[in-house]
């Protein structure tokens, strides 16, 4: 169940970074889009463990970096090998892009678990 909600709240956070930043467009404004690249972008994460060494040397800056260009290299998997039309044009829209995906993930994560302790 909760690996559902990670991977909607992935989706919403993609649309959220499409619908913002100009560089970063949607072949047809269909959700399965939005859900298959949530699914790439979280496979394409795995390579982060890879530069841990990057990251505590530049003290958690350098993940600005690897998130935009997951973002990217998850666009061009994404287009190139799955033909889902999610786009994204250089490497500063992949920067915004990453940062809106990063700052949403982490609101709609903590809304979902103060609602889960609620209950």
């Amino acid at each position: 169940m909760k690996l559902l909600i990670r991977w909607s709240i992935a989706a919403l956070a993609l649309f959220l970074a499409a619908w913002i930043v100009p560089g970063i467009k949607v072949a047809a404004n269909a959700w399965w889009i939005y859900a298959v690249m949530a699914v790439i972008l979280g496979l394409v994460n795995a390579l982060k463990l890879q530069s841990c060494g990057l990251i505590i040397l530049t003290l958690g800056l350098f993940t600005l970096v690897i998130n935009a260009l997951t973002l990217w290299l998850s666009s061009a998997i994404a287009v190139h090998w799955f033909h889902v039309g999610f786009y994204v044009h250089g490497f500063w829209s992949a920067f915004l892009g990453a940062l809106i995906v990063s700052v949403a993930t982490v609101i709609m994560s903590a809304l979902f678990r103060e609602a889960e302790k609620e209950i």
